[in-house]
């Protein structure tokens, strides 16, 4: 059975991605989806033509990975595109932030997308895609947001560490940086206090950023940086030293 599997797929670019593949790809027999909300995946399943798997479950439950493993085993899965978005961020320094709230992202953003990626791998064949949504931040450490900024920087070095180990099975690994996305991240990431404000202005729209992925993923790009503004910030901490950019960002809020 030839298969898309999409986490995070409730809602923002996650959702996304599912409805734009819906309208591209025509080689595949189901969409596996998968996050915590039933219902808004059920919903977005009756938008789409392909037939649609939904696993509800936290993505951190060993008994997912077990579920997924297993359906993944029984129906000869060849698993043609992965997409790996599930993730979030909490706004606030370390030390004002509880434990599990901080080691939840990274249970998420590393741990889980790296279990998910590892399950998948044997279910792939030459050609498949593997897409990881990474971020800008993971370009500069992020005060404030340091533990979101060092998973993304885990999900960035890790996404083009494989490209490279699956070259020769033809494999191909697209790590996706955007800067900030109009989806409901801000919502839970912003809880306690707000980000720095600037970000507001170079907001883009998931459509544009999941566009820019599928496009990257498609021409075997290790790495993609959707907007012009993050193109810049990406050239601007490759040539100014991060000392000098942590401390003008100390008097940026």
């Amino acid at each position: 059975m030839k298969i898309i599997v999409i986490t995070g797929a409730s809602s923002g670019i996650g959702a996304e991605f599912a409805r734009q593949l819906d309208r591209k790809v025509s080689d595949v027999e189901e969409f596996w989806l998968t996050a915590r909300r039933k219902g808004r995946m059920e919903k977005l399943a009756k938008e789409l033509k392909h037939p649609v798997r939904i696993f509800a479950e936290d993505i951190r439950n060993q008994s997912f990975y077990e579920e997924l493993e297993h359906q993944l085993k029984i129906n000869e899965a060849d698993v043609k595109m992965l997409i790996n978005c599930a993730g979030y961020g909490i706004v606030g320094s370390v030390e004002n932030r509880s434990k599990e709230e901080l080691l939840g992202i990274v249970d998420v953003n590393c741990k889980a997308l790296t279990a998910v990626t590892m399950l998948c791998l044997p279910y792939m064949r030459r050609n498949a895609r593997i897409v990881q949504m990474a971020s800008s931040a993971a370009y500069l450490p992020q005060p404030g947001f340091a533990v979101y900024a060092a998973s993304k920087s885990y999900v960035l070095s890790f996404s083009r560490a494989l490209s490279e180990e699956l070259r020769k099975r033809g494999i191909f690994v697209t790590a996706v940086c955007p800067g900030p996305v109009d989806t409901e991240f801000f919502k839970r990431a912003e809880q306690y206090g707000a980000t720095y404000g600037f970000k507001k202005y170079f907001r883009m729209h998931a459509r544009d950023v999941v566009e820019k992925a599928i496009r990257a993923a498609g021409r075997k790009q290790p790495v993609v940086t959707p907007g012009i503004a993050m193109k810049g910030f990406l050239v601007l901490t490759k040539l100014v030293p991060h000392e000098i950019l942590l401390r003008v960002m100390r008097h940026l809020k």
